[in-house]
């Protein structure tokens, strides 16, 4: 069985950020990034740490370019036809931009996981799970080890008792949170270093919603964690630092309670208080 305890980390240090937390180490660090679709820049001028081993939560008015920047972390943003980013976004220290870096294989130390279920139709449960490895070709872990990551990324997340005896049946089988946990298992299931989540309840029941919420609470310490979510309760729920964005402006990021009870910035208050969006 795959072992659970989290790898040994080679971070380096990353200079203060504004409005930032440098009491950690962070895994990921964005420097100065703009995002365009054309000639539109949805992200402007981003840099922000994110910290190895914590939950952070990205919140802010639907259109604000949470979920861009979200794309940015792993290069999904590039996918877009006309998409385009400027500056950096450093794991360990090197920027996954850089000439020659390839970004599948950034993909499998970023994994993503979106705001519906997107489960592979044509698939097995079993097979969802360790869709991950089929580009690997030869390097690829044996049939075997595969039974034994599918296994371990089920009970990480939480859906192995569930699906154990159904593990040759239709991933469309499932009920949605069911999806979603199995999606998240398929992300698990190539150890990345970090996993985004793009509002990943956003379409679930409350039940599903708290299974989830759950799951990602569980995983500080063994992955760092990006999750964009509309709901602030959510955020306060399951992060340790939250981040505020606002017209494509990062304008705050500060650890979770202290961005709640006492923001630094009086547009978060003014959004944390509902006095718009």
């Amino acid at each position: 069985m795959p072992t659970t305890e989290p790898r040994t980390l080679t971070t380096v240090a990353a200079p203060t950020v504004a409005n930032g937390a440098a009491d950690a180490q962070p895994l990921v660090s964005v420097r100065a990034l703009d995002a365009y679709f054309g000639a539109t820049r949805a992200v402007r001028d981003v840099s922000v740490d994110f910290v190895e081993g914590q939950v952070t939560a990205i919140i802010g008015p639907s259109g604000c370019g949470k979920s861009t920047l979200l794309r940015c972390l792993n290069r999904m943003h590039e996918t877009i036809a006309g998409a385009r980013t400027e500056g950096e976004v450093l794991l360990d220290g090197k920027d996954i931009y850089a000439r020659g870096v390839n970004p599948i294989a950034v993909r499998r130390r970023i994994g993503m996981v979106f705001q519906r279920p997107t489960p592979f139709p044509t698939m097995s449960i079993r097979d969802n799970v360790v869709a991950g490895f089929r580009a690997a070709g030869h390097t690829a872990p044996s049939r075997a080890e595969q039974d034994q990551i599918a296994e371990w990324a089920l009970r990480r997340s939480a859906l192995w008792d569930e699906v154990k005896d159904r593990l040759r049946e239709s991933a469309m089988a499932l009920s949605g949170g069911q999806q979603q946990r199995l999606c998240i298992a398929r992300a698990l299931a190539t150890r990345p270093r970090v996993l985004l989540l793009d509002e990943p309840t956003a379409s679930l029941d409350p039940l599903s919603t708290q299974k989830v919420e759950e799951l990602v609470y569980e995983l500080r310490g063994d992955v760092t964690v990006v999750i964009v979510t509309h709901n602030m309760q959510q955020a306060a729920r399951v992060s340790d630092r939250t981040a505020f964005m606002l017209l494509g402006e990062l304008v705050e990021v500060a650890p979770t309670t202290r961005m709640f009870t006492s923001p630094a910035d009086a547009r978060t208050e003014a959004y944390i208080t509902g006095r718009f969006g």
